[in-house]
């Protein structure tokens, strides 16, 4: 199931541990009034057995959330959990150079059928390992230990970011209000992820 098309546009900022990088106090860890929001163009991939257009309630609250923060639709799909399918969805995604960041939602539990890790994680350049961690840990105050059968991850390849989230919309929500939202504004101290896609230097 493919949705339709649009189009969109961003920065960079030393990144915390870098050596010369100064700490910044938690009051400061917000948005700088002196960086320009620049909008990034997201793709949306649902991967599930049992969703479909009319009942995709993850795949319609990330796109909500995505348009409501500035962000562009430059694509969606839903595609069932098959491995080599939703591998080539992605991998075409990544090459398309009008595309920033991919957001997947399903297929990250321990079920026979949940296999995004095993189908993205190849595509990966560079994997970013915290995310992760952050999110088990950000959906341990909702779920409680639960969280370790998530094992949503997330990436970097060609410049593009690929962040898998699970299928609940619940937690496509706190992956987004609680993670995606500050990493994908531009403006957002004492870094983001902008800088780093196919707009910005490739570097942070």
């Amino acid at each position: 199931m493919l949705w339709p098309k649009p189009a969109a546009c961003l920065t960079l900022l030393q990144h915390p541990y870098d050596e010369g990088a100064v700490a910044i106090p938690d009051e400061e860890r917000t948005l700088s009034a002196e960086q320009e929001f620049k909008p990034l163009n997201i793709a949306v991939l649902t991967l599930s057995d049992t969703r479909t257009a009319e009942n995709d309630t993850s795949g319609d609250a990330l796109v909500e959330m995505l348009t409501a923060a500035g962000h562009s639709l430059a694509a969606r799909n839903l595609c069932e959990d098959n491995v080599y399918r939703m591998r080539a969805i992605v991998a075409n995604w990544i090459v398309d150079p009008e595309i920033h960041v991919i957001i997947t939602t399903g297929g990250t539990g321990m079920t026979h059928r949940d296999s995004t890790p095993e189908a993205l994680a190849p595509l990966f350049d560079k994997i970013i390992e915290g995310f992760g961690e952050l999110f088990r840990q950000v959906s341990y105050d909702e779920i409680g230990s639960s969280t370790l059968q998530s094992r949503c991850l997330a990436g970097l390849s060609n410049k593009t970011l690929i962040f898998c989230l699970p299928g609940s919309t619940g937690a496509c929500r706190t992956g987004w209000n609680s993670i995606l939202k500050e990493q994908l504004d531009s403006r957002h101290k004492p870094c983001n992820f902008v800088g780093i896609t196919t707009l910005g230097s490739g570097q942070h």
